[in-house]
């Protein structure tokens, strides 16, 4: 499995003054039922920007992206319609280049990325904080196992995967074992910038 990363050209420096709330984890830590949730949430909050992923996959009843093909993704990325765009599990996955006019405008974006591009985007944006979903090994198999979306591949190795690099640790971890309700409820509050402890 190979995970890259790469920004927009011509992105340098800060962009700022607003917040990219950066929502990382495991797969089947339930990244997508609390941003669904955080993202109800905050509907009426128009400082508050969701943007849909775009995805060399269809999307699903948990997942709501943007599917391009393998061909529309590579033109896309030579045109420059990304802010960021990697690659993982066989994927391509981007966040659109308008998250930069909403971030310069004093949003806040939430948006789920891989860990592997941390790094990168704490050093072209200003505000960056990331919060990392999981839940104990049990439960992510678990999950996996009943989601059985044949993109997810081999279960053990999703599980097992790593990342070493300071830059991706997280500044807030929800452990996401009990309340869905709950714990979107502490992802609002890191959103809104409101501490995240009830």
């Amino acid at each position: 499995m190979s995970e890259t990363a790469t920004m927009a050209d011509g992105q340098a420096g800060a962009i700022g003054p607003g917040r990219l709330v950066l929502v990382v984890g495991p797969s089947g830590a339930g990244k997508d039922t609390l941003l669904r949730l955080a993202q109800a949430a905050c509907a009426d909050d128009h400082d508050i920007v969701f943007p849909r992923r775009i995805v060399t996959r269809e999307s699903s009843a948990d997942e709501d992206n943007v599917a391009l093909g393998p061909d529309e993704f590579r033109r896309a990325c030579e045109h420059g319609d990304f802010a960021v765009h990697w690659d993982a599990h066989g994927h391509s996955y981007a966040l659109p280049l308008d998250i930069n006019d909403d971030i310069r405008a004093g949003r806040t974006v939430v948006a789920n990325v891989s860990r592997t591009v941390i790094g990168a985007l704490r050093q072209t944006y200003a505000d960056v904080v990331v919060v990392a979903i999981t839940a104990p090994p049990d439960v992510l198999a678990a999950r996996l196992a009943a989601r059985a979306r044949q993109s997810d591949g081999n279960i053990a190795e999703r599980l097992s995967r790593s990342v070493d690099d300071r830059s991706a640790q997280a500044d807030v971890t929800i452990l996401n074992a009990g309340s869905a309700e709950y714990h979107a409820r502490q992802l609002v509050r890191v959103i809104r910038n409101e501490g995240w402890q009830d």
